[in-house]
Parts: C-alpha cells; sequence; structure tokens
C-alpha cells in the first residue's frame, strides 16, 4: 500500500499517455504513468513506427530493382525479412528506451502493471509481484484500441492474421487476402506486394480509404491497381475455408460470388477501444456505444477523471491523442483548455503516400459551400522527375469568393511531409494567393502545392 499523494495518474503509455504526463508534470503537478506493456503504446509497438520501418525496407527495395534507370549497375538483390524485422524490433527497442528517459528526466514515475479505477480518486495496479493502490486528484485515461475482429473471422496468427500478427510474419505468403481498405490495409498492401505477395484487397464500401477525398483515393486505387495489387470495393467476404493448397476464401461481389484461393488472410477492418480491464462500470463512468464519452476539455462523466486517444472511439491517430493528452492534463492541472479539431492531418504510407487535412471536395460541396479547386500533378515536378518518383497529385479545395483554403489533398512522394505547410496555412487562415505568392525553392517537391495554389488562383480571377 502506498501513501502518497498524486495529483495526476495516466493510465495507458502511448503518444497520448505519455505526451499528457509530460505536460502535467511540467505544470508543477507530481505524476505517475501506469503502463501493463512496453512504453509507447500501439503507435510505437504494433502500428504506425513498425509498420513505416517495413514500408522504408521496401522503398529500399524498389529503388534497388530500379537502380539501372539511375545508372547504377546492382548484379544480385537478396531480401532477408529476418534482417528486415531485426532492424523494425532495434527501432522499437531504441523508441522504447527514448519515452523511458523522456519521462524519468520529467521525474515522472513509471509503474509496470494493469491498471485499474478501484475508485475515483484510486487506481489499483496489478505487477508481477504485488497489487498497489494509488490515490490521485485526476486520473486520465490512455488505454488506446486493439484490432477489431470479424465474428466467424477470428485471427488464429496463423491462417487469419491481425494487423499484429501481419507485422510479425517470418515468411512472406505467396498468396495474402486484405479485408478492409483503410489506412491500415492499404498500408500492408503496399508492404506484402512490394515483398512479392500477390495481394488482393477487399473493401464493403464503393471506394477504398472512404473518408478520404474521392477524387484522391480513387487515383491511390489506380496506381495500386497498375501495381498488381487486385482491389475488389463493394465486396464482402462469405466465407473462409481451408484446402490442401492453403485457404478457399468466398467473396460477393457486384458481379456475384467469387472464390479465392490465397495462403493467407489478414483482417483490418479497423480496432476498437480497450478499456474493459478498467472497473467503469463499478465507478459508474459513462460509454457509450463502445467508447468513452468525453467533452472538449476530454472530460469523462465523472470530473476528474479524463480520456484521450483511441479509448475515445475519436479520430484514432497517435498525434490527435497527444493533442487530446496536452489539453487534458492541462486541465487537470486546473487550465480550461479545450480540443481543436478543425486542422488535423491524415497521412496515410502508401507507395506514392498519401496526405489530407481539411475538408474533401464532398464534404465541401455538402455543406453548402461555392468553392474552387486547383490541381497539380508531379509528372510536371522537376524533382519527382528526378527522384523517380512522379505519380500523383496535389489538390486544393477553396473558397471561391475569399480564396480562403478549405481543404488540401496530396498524392505523391512525401507526401506526409507535405501535408505540413497546408495544415499551417488553413490554421493561419491563409488563401490560395497566399500560398501562390510565397517563393518556393526550386527545384522541390512543395513547388506542386504552389502551382495547385496558382490554378486555384487563375480560377477565380476568371470568375469559374
Amino acid at each position: 500500500m502506498m501513501s502518497e499523494l498524486f495529483d495526476l495518474i495516466v493510465i495507458g503509455g502511448g503518444p497520448g499517455g505519455y505526451t499528457a504526463a509530460a505536460k502535467a508534470s511540467a505544470l508543477g503537478g507530481k505524476v505517475a504513468l501506469v503502463e501493463r506493456g512496453a512504453l509507447g503504446g500501439t503507435c510505437l509497438n504494433q502500428g504506425c513506427i513498425p509498420t513505416k520501418t517495413l514500408l522504408k525496407s521496401t522503398e529500399v527495395l524498389e529503388i534497388v530493382k530500379k537502380a539501372k534507370d539511375f545508372g547504377v549497375d546492382i548484379s544480385q538483390i537478396e531480401v532477408s525479412l529476418e534482417k528486415m524485422q531485426d532492424r523494425k524490433q532495434t527501432i522499437i527497442k531504441r523508441l522504447n528506451a527514448g519515452v523511458e528517459f523522456f519521462m524519468r528526466n520529467n521525474k515522472i514515475q513509471i509503474i509496470s502493471g494493469e491498471g485499474k479505477i478501484t475508485r475515483t480518486d484510486e487506481v489499483t495496479i496489478s505487477t508481477l509481484s504485488e497489487q498497489i493502490v494509488l490515490k490521485t486528484r485526476n486520473i486520465i485515461i490512455a488505454t488506446g484500441s486493439q484490432p477489431t475482429a470479424i465474428p466467424g473471422l477470428e485471427p488464429d496468427g496463423h491462417w487469419i492474421m491481425n494487423s499484429d500478427h501481419a507485422l510479425r510474419l517470418s515468411s512472406i505468403p505467396a498468396k495474402l487476402l486484405i479485408i478492409g481498405g483503410g489506412a491500415i490495409g492499404v498500408e500492408f498492401a503496399s508492404i506484402y506486394q512490394k515483398l512479392g505477395a500477390q495481394v488482393t484487397l477487399v473493401e464493403a464500401m464503393d471506394r477504398i480509404l472512404p473518408f478520404a477525398d474521392g477524387e484522391v483515393s480513387n487515383a491511390l486505387k489506380l496506381l495500386m491497381t497498375r501495381e498488381k495489387i487486385v482491389v475488389l470495393t463493394e465486396t464482402k467476404v462469405d466465407g473462409i475455408h481451408k484446402s490442401e493448397e492453403g485457404l478457399l476464401v468466398n467473396v460477393e461481389t457486384p458481379k456475384g460470388l467469387k472464390e479465392i484461393q490465397v495462403d493467407k488472410v489478414l483482417v483490418a477492418v479497423g480496432r476498437r477501444p480497450d478499456y474493459e480491464s478498467l472497473g467503469l462500470a463499478e465507478i459508474g463512468l459513462q460509454v457509450d456505444k463502445g467508447k468513452i464519452t468525453v467533452n472538449s476539455k476530454m472530460e469523462t462523466s465523472i470530473p476528474n477523471i479524463y480520456a484521450i486517444g483511441d479509448v475515445t472511439g475519436g479520430i484514432l491517430l497517435a498525434h490527435v491523442a497527444s493533442a487530446e493528452g496536452t489539453v487534458a492534463a492541462a486541465n487537470a492541472m486546473g487550465k480550461q483548455n479545450h480540443m481543436n479539431y478543425s486542422v488535423v492531418p491524415s497521412c496515410i504510407y502508401t507507395s506514392p503516400e498519401l496526405a489530407s487535412v481539411g475538408l474533401s471536395e464532398e464534404q465541401a460541396i455538402s455543406q453548402g459551400t461555392d468553392i474552387v479547386i486547383g490541381k497539380s500533378q508531379f509528372v510536371g515536378s522537376g524533382k519527382a522527375l528526378a527522384m523517380g518518383e512522379n505519380k500523383g497529385l496535389v489538390k486544393i479545395i477553396a473558397e471561391a469568393g475569399s480564396g480562403k483554403i478549405l481543404g488540401v489533398h496530396i498524392l505523391g512522394p512525401q507526401a506526409t511531409s507535405l501535408i505540413s505547410e497546408a495544415a499551417l496555412a488553413i490554421k493561419l487562415g491563409a488563401t490560395v494567393e497566399d500560398v501562390a505568392d510565397t517563393i518556393h525553392a526550386h527545384p522541390s517537391l512543395p513547388e506542386t502545392l504552389m502551382e495547385a495554389a496558382e490554378q486555384a488562383v487563375r480560377l477565380i480571377c476568371s470568375g469559374k
């Protein structure tokens, strides 16, 4: 039994949790961070970092395959999935250690164990050797999410996988079927296609990435198809059966039933909030439709208990969790901060990358806004041509009258970095003229953003 009183206990050591802990400590709070696994959460250990590490390996592989186009002759190419996995684990461990150093440097007490909220001012932690009871003035729930399963298609880690399993494969399946055309599905499709698998991607909606801008989503689908990834939209899996050759997957397509033979199936239909072990029902904390209900201050139905990140069922992005963690921690320390979701960049690490911020064309039209759209293709970019990565486009959506930028969507090389200029522009209320009049370095990829803005300016000036 520990008698010390904390100002804040954070349950969950992912990007939201450790950011919240650091913020509260910086504001003078006595803080404890409870984590049952490795520090860094899903993002660092089973999500963002490991997938991007493997994606980089596949990018290097693609460059090596095209080396002759750059005047470099490489006689033999060998792919070692084992070494790729080793590199991935090395990076994860290094970042784990970095998070731990960050916490200790901020005088945050790290406790390894399973946290449960036993009272509104009390957290009980089950460690390997004992139970620890901590008293606290405030609690932040940052326990994240876990992969969603489809009834009847529960992952076994061998034949049927979830995203966690897909990151730990020791060999490349010859034929892989992925269920779900969201961010997770398309990223894994990109990874395993480049590693040599024949990939079929199945999506129930009428297009992949259904929440992205339609034109850009369809452009990515076309590029994936050219890479020989089979993309089946408006399609559902009707059943899976084992055979001598592997798995037979029955899918219901707009053209009727189809049977596909594969070696493995990856279920990538999203993630669900993970809070079952917290004891929320016992303390009367409100949960609605499988997610913890919060307000703009990240407060739950119990005033001194906050929830952030995936567990709230909102925007499932690490950088959103971090922003929510900063707001929640400040409020736990007596501030009155509110979360603003108006400028949230979304990044999908396919090849080429897709990134967006602000409104899609469909969203702007549904709001009744009179818009102009400026576009520019990377095929005309000298920098992109020199890189050998000239696929994709920049699309800017702006108000027709004022030219104020409402949304930017980028499909192309380094899109996930380029989107930051667009996010800042929207945050500052910039117009397409502001971007068009800003001198951009030449040759560079951001010139394509400038050129899209220039086209939008021309359309506004012409009254179209």
